[in-house]
């Protein structure tokens, strides 16, 4: 440290406090980035890298941005997964005896934000900690500090469900234990893009009572503590805009695994990863911010309470049947804003003027709002209306005292209505009569000199003057004016009179803005007061909103309520897949219905790809889904049993990540259903076995079958191109066998669509292959090839140009050597039993085969 200045030392004091972090040390003007920093800060931020001199022999790596844009770049950092320390100068430069004091006044991480245009307004920025209660145990306690929504909950199982609930919340932070499994944190990392950070503190202090006092398991206590604690060190402000934790159950809702929402694209597209072509982005015609987030909520967590449900699905009725009042109520929700994110602005200090008129024209539409519900006259709505709280004292405290059109900044003045303080007139008047007097002197001047160009400008540097060019000085009176500064083109003045008046507006104006900064901190406070019920007002609306959205997309697209049965029935006619139903129009897409009940509680699905199997499981999921919700579903009529689960295996891909194959996935995924499902759950499989051979495929896929069928009894659609499973329907007393079907026509394959009851006769695997364009020649060989095997020489269709020497069927892994092998060939089959297939990446396993191959043609 002595090599270096002062200034260097302590910089490097505060680093060493925040070696994670991007430090924005306060310099001037500017927030400078020095060393590491300043290295990756200029190649992420595209700024210029420079250096200076730090008191050692090298010079020291700099980078900085100017304070006033700060804002945008700590944005671009924090949209990367990094986190940025502010440090700022904490003592007047002119008082400082040697270096200025500087320290951190708040860390900006990815799961702290609190506003700036990357905050999405119809998505929740939650920050999460965790706790390992003990080996079957996690504790799991979640905010968003931009809104205030806080909720702890025990899950009890594997760390498969915590990961599955990390991903569900969408957590962009999880604080954790430096002590806790190092694999699992790299797990959540990988699969959540969630930045880790670590708290050890997890002690009780008084002033977290009020936000603990729901908990009554001290389990929760640990990971609710650890994120308090967090927030507390690194927002270093009031965390009084944060509500009580309320616990939750996972058992409570309708539980779907990560890969499951992933394949039925609940709010995030396969493809794109972005929310169009989702059902979120089907059901999303919420006219607020707050109601776009807890739709986004409820599609993560279905209800599995008949009554709850009944409850939404009644409300979507009333305002599907009240088509006017629903249209006057959509353009008062249109004119509310963000009250969560403005309380927690005001909450935590960085609410301006503007914060607050959008509060107050928010809260003005409340009293409108609650005249629609109680005109509809249903008790519901009514009931609604009465926890709206329009707060008319705090309306009429911003109606009084802020200007319709303030400015953005707090410390400029300008904000305060005239009339509201007795004080703040009075300096007004002293400014407004100064400029008053100057405007008078100028005019008067002019008259008396008879320069009509002659003016009375300011300028911070010198204050007021009188401004006369060049060419008209000479007509000026000896001694008239006092000479202050000589230009290019004029000449500048001032008089004795002159700067007296100068004195006194500067003096105004200067005392006035302070006092319009120090008014405007009272009105925040005042503000600040009301927080509990601008929450409370918030969440009616936010539900209100939910509902009319339910209702628009509901009558746009003639969706029907749904029954919710009493005997686990699954009735419904004419359903479609509410998305590509969207995406396609209703004029293309062709209706199926399903029926499930205690005789069949299994389908199996055959028919050939592209037909629409896949889309039909799928629609199936999201009808029962949308149901649970509280939404209404597309179909002609529904009767539908409430799922506690639902899993789905739809699609195939290799996960790379972590080295496992296609088929290791869809087992693990099969393994996962049967080891959780109950009776009462939904399972969707699409083409289980389809990564091994044939024959391992097909009894992998009887075996599943049966397994469901006879040990859980869960409500099952499961697809296959194992056409010799479908005689399982004279075995298995509640599996029924339907097909998607398809005609040829002219030698062409033509996709029906339609589903109907029975086996397909045909898989149509070439036809498809020709659909896809596959070379001419190519199709004619697979035709060729399928009359030989269909005549009955199965593994004896034989290559045109190559003689029969390998048996069609796939390698055993541990077959036993024949009797006569040499030593070379045990040698090689000895090293393949030796192998850990298990522990090998598909990219470390190709790199053997490769070596074997080698080694073999020797």
């Amino acid at each position: 440290m002595r090599q270096y200045t002062p200034m260097i030392q302590q910089y490097l004091r505060v680093k060493a406090e925040y070696k994670d972090a991007f430090l924005f040390f306060r310099l001037g003007d500017f927030y400078e980035l020095f060393f590491e920093d300043a290295l990756k800060a200029s190649q992420e931020l595209e700024i210029t890298l420079t250096s200076r001199d730090g008191g050692s022999e090298e010079r020291i790596p700099m980078c900085g941005v100017p304070h006033h844009s700060a804002a945008g770049y700590i944005e671009q950092l924090i949209q990367k997964g990094y986190k940025v320390a502010i440090c700022e100068q904490t003592e007047d430069p002119k008082h400082a005896k040697g270096v200025v004091k500087r320290e951190v006044v708040q860390l900006i991480t990815p799961g702290t934000v609190m506003d700036g245009s990357k905050l999405a307004a119809k998505e929740n920025n939650f920050i999460a900690a965790i706790s390992c209660i003990d080996e079957h145990t996690y504790g799991i306690a979640y905010t968003d500090l931009s809104t205030g929504e806080s909720k702890v909950s025990l899950l009890e199982g594997d760390c498969e469900l915590l990961l599955d609930e990390l991903s569900t919340i969408g957590a962009k932070e999880v604080v954790a234990c430096q002590e806790d499994d190092e694999q699992l944190l790299k797990r959540i990392e990988e699969r959540s893009k969630a930045v880790i950070s670590y708290e050890h503190q997890c002690s009780f202090e008084e002033e977290f009572h009020p936000i603990l006092v729901h908990i009554t398991d001290k389990k929760m206590h640990a990971p609710a503590l650890r994120l308090l604690h967090y927030l507390k060190r690194t927002q270093k402000r009031s965390l009084d805009h944060l509500q009580p934790f309320s616990i939750y159950e996972n058992s409570q809702f309708l539980k779907i695994d990560y890969y499951s929402k992933r394949n039925l694209e609940l709010t995030e597209s396969i493809r794109g990863k972005g929310v169009k072509g989702t059902l979120l982005w089907l059901l999303d015609e919420t006219a607020t911010a707050m109601g776009g987030r807890l739709l986004r909520q409820w599609l993560d967590r279905p209800l599995i309470q008949r009554t709850a449900i009944e409850k939404r699905l009644h409300l979507v009725d009333i305002f599907m049947k009240h088509y006017f009042e629903r249209l006057d109520l959509n353009e008062l929700l249109k004119s509310v804003y963000d009250l969560e994110r403005l309380a927690g602005r005001v909450a935590f200090g960085n609410a301006n003027a503007r914060d607050l008129v959008q509060l107050k024209k928010s809260l003005m539409q409340i009293p409108a709002i609650r005249e629609l519900l109680n005109g509809i006259g249903d008790k519901e709505t009514v009931r609604l209306s009465e926890r709206l709280d329009p707060c008319e004292e705090l309306t009429d405290l911003l109606e009084r005292s802020i200007v319709d059109h303030p400015p953005i900044s707090v410390k400029e003045g300008g904000m305060i209505k005239d009339g509201y303080h007795e004080e703040l007139d009075k300096l007004r008047d002293a400014s407004r009569n100064g400029k008053d007097w100057i405007a008078a002197l100028e005019k008067e001047e002019r008259e008396k000199t008879g320069i009509k160009s002659l003016k009375v400008g300011y300028n911070r540097v010198f204050g007021y003057y009188i401004e006369v060019t060049r060419a008209n000085v000479k007509f000026l009176e000896e001694g008239r004016y006092e000479r202050k500064q000589t230009l290019t083109n004029a000449e500048r003045f001032i008089t004795p009179e002159l700067k007296e008046k100068e004195a006194l507006i500067l003096q105004a104006d200067e005392r006035s803005i302070e006092l319009e900064y120090d008014i405007f901190l009272e009105i925040r406070q005042i503000v600040k007061t009301y927080i509990p019920r601008l929450q409370q007002s918030a969440k009616i609306i936010s539900e209100i909103d939910v509902y009319q959205s339910f209702a628009t997309v509901s009558e746009t697209r003639h969706y029907t309520r749904p029954k919710i049965s009493e005997t686990r029935k699954l009735m419904i006619e004419n359903g479609r897949h509410p998305v590509v139903e969207k995406v396609i129009g209703s004029q293309g897409y062709v209706p199926n219905g399903c029926i499930m009940d205690e005789q069949y509680e299994m389908l199996l699905i055959t028919g050939p790809n592209m037909s629409g199997k896949s889309t039909y499981m799928r629609q199936i999921a999201l009808t029962a889904i949308m149901a649970q919700i509280g939404c209404f579903v597309p179909a002609e009529q529904a009767e539908l049993p409430i799922f506690d689960q639902i899993f789905t295996r739809i699609g195939a891909a290799d996960d790379l990540i972590s080295g496992q194959s296609t088929f290791m996935v869809e087992m693990l995924e099969a393994k996962n259903a049967i080891s959780n499902a109950t009776k009462n759950s939904l399972i969707l499989f699409d083409e289980i076995g389809r990564g091994t051979s044939t024959y391992d495929g097909m009894a992998l896929a009887q075996a599943i079958i049966e397994y469901i069928h006879e040990k859980i009894g869960a409500k099952t659609l499961f697809s296959t191109h194992y056409h010799e499973l479908t005689a399982l329907e004279e075995k298995l007393l509640h599996l029924k066998n339907i097909h998607v079907s398809a005609a040829e026509q002219e030698g062409k394959l033509v996709f029906l669509h339609k589903v109907k009851d029975g086996p397909a006769d045909k898989s149509y695997g070439i036809h498809v292959a020709e659909l896809a364009e596959l070379p001419k020649d190519l199709i004619e060989r697979a035709q060729e090839i399928l009359a030989e095997l269909e005549s009955g020489e199965i593994g004896q269709a034989k290559p045109r140009d190559q003689a029969p020497n390998q048996l069609n069927e796939q390698l055993a892994l541990f077959e036993k050597p024949e009797t006569g092998v040499n030593s070379r060939e045990k040698k090689i089959l000895k090293e393949i039993e030796n192998l850990n297939l298990l522990e090998m990446n598909p990219l470390q396993a190709l790199n053997t085969l490769f070596s074997l191959q080698k080694k073999v043609k020797k």
